[in-house]
């Protein structure tokens, strides 16, 4: 595949850069040491569009594919992986949701509203005590005439406290385990669902997180997404989707790092020149520079696979979350290393990316479970999608 951006996607990644640049880097600092969630900013990217990549302009999308998306938000998540979240909650976890799976009412309801940020969204598989083992979930939806009546307890969920609607999966069918999971359109604000406060993380501190309660909540049952049961094939699918997602914005996460290393080797004077000039420091930024566009390829790959068609591109998937991932872990170790005492001031900016950077092994499938993944492809011992 070649991977030459063409000069649409240049176009798109010159503007998002410099939106990025303008309104976003200089309150994101801010933003974290607070944990204040930019509701205007998140309504202007929806007024831009960038949440509408991978979505027909039928429904409020533009169209531009999975490589555009995957653009946008590498390029958000430079300046704040906290806002690179809404790459989640408005378009993969729920706009492509309802676009592959929802019914024509479903997706003239939510998808335009979700990809304008009119609305807000989240998506919630995660429970206390299942996370990547989702047949662990214990919230149910009984079917009680025309309405299900879902209780339980999600946990870890972006934006729920925030959310005006979300894809909330339970068992319909408990004793058929991942074969009797179902996924629900649900409102946020209706009778019976309440919230933690908001779950305070290591990295990511701007985008809210919490623990959703439902006790009695009554969906209707017209807004069951497919059809009852088929809630671990949508959750399998949004996986795929939501994991390009987070390779992206590893990758934003990466150049950031990459951007202040570089930034600082060449301000920074000890014995006489520029650190930049020992060769220690050009080793750790060599390595920087390779890993950060190895996982970009990866992503692009990724996307790339999607855009012709092949939406269940697991093992790509999981390659390139997971190479990502790790790459954003060992780039932050590099470049607090370079900033020496400079990278310890709570101030400098080089510690929010640090911490945002560990999250990437964990949220979106811990980088174990995508080496699972990988492995068991590789060793025939079951086949990944593709």
């Amino acid at each position: 595949m070649d991977f030459e951006l063409s000069e649409e996607h240049k176009v798109l990644q010159r503007a998002v850069r410099e939106f990025a640049e303008k309104e976003i880097m200089p309150i994101a600092p801010i933003d974290e040491r607070s944990r204040r969630f930019q509701r205007e900013t998140v309504t202007r990217m929806g007024e831009l569009g960038f949440f509408g990549c991978p979505i027909p302009e039928e429904y409020g999308g533009n169209n531009m594919g999975f490589v555009a998306h995957a653009i946008v938000c590498e390029e958000i998540a430079r300046a704040s992986c906290s806002l690179g979240v809404l790459f989640n909650t408005q378009t993969m976890g729920t706009s492509r949701a309802l676009l592959e799976f929802g019914t024509e009412e479903q997706k003239r309801n939510y998808i335009p509203k979700l990809v304008s940020a009119e609305w807000l969204g989240c998506f919630a598989v995660t429970e206390p005590d299942a996370g990547n083992d989702v047949a662990a979930m214990s919230t149910t939806a009984v079917k009680d005439g025309d309405y299900y009546i879902l209780n339980g307890t999600k946990t870890w969920i972006s934006l729920a406290q925030v959310a005006d609607t979300g894809i909330i999966f339970a068992y319909t069918e408990p004793d058929l385990r991942h074969h009797g999971i179902s996924a629900f359109i649900v409102d946020m604000n209706a009778s019976g669902v309440s919230f933690s406060p908001d779950q305070e993380k290591l990295g990511w501190r701007a985008a809210p997180t919490a623990e959703i309660y439902f006790d009695n909540v009554k969906v209707p049952a017209n807004n069951l997404l497919a059809e009852p049961e088929q809630g671990f094939k949508i959750m399998m699918r949004c996986f795929d989707n939501l994991r390009l997602t987070a390779a992206a914005r590893a990758v934003g996460n990466c150049q950031a790092l990459l951007d202040e290393s570089v930034k600082h080797a060449t301000q920074r004077v000890q014995f006489g020149q520029e650190i930049g000039q020992f060769q220690m420091v050009q080793e750790v930024i060599a390595r920087m520079v390779v890993e950060t566009d190895a996982a970009r390829l990866l992503t692009y790959r990724c996307a790339g696979q999607k855009e012709k068609g092949i939406l269940n591109n697991t093992l790509e998937t999981s390659m390139a979350k997971y190479f990502a991932s790790e790459a954003a872990s060992k780039i932050a170790d590099g470049a607090f290393r370079i900033m020496g005492t400079s990278g310890c001031a709570g101030s400098h900016p080089v510690g929010r990316l640090l911490r945002d950077a560990k999250m990437h092994q964990i949220i979106d499938g811990s980088s174990n479970i995508h080496k699972m993944i990988i492995s068991t492809d590789a060793l025939g011992y079951r086949k990944a999608n593709r």
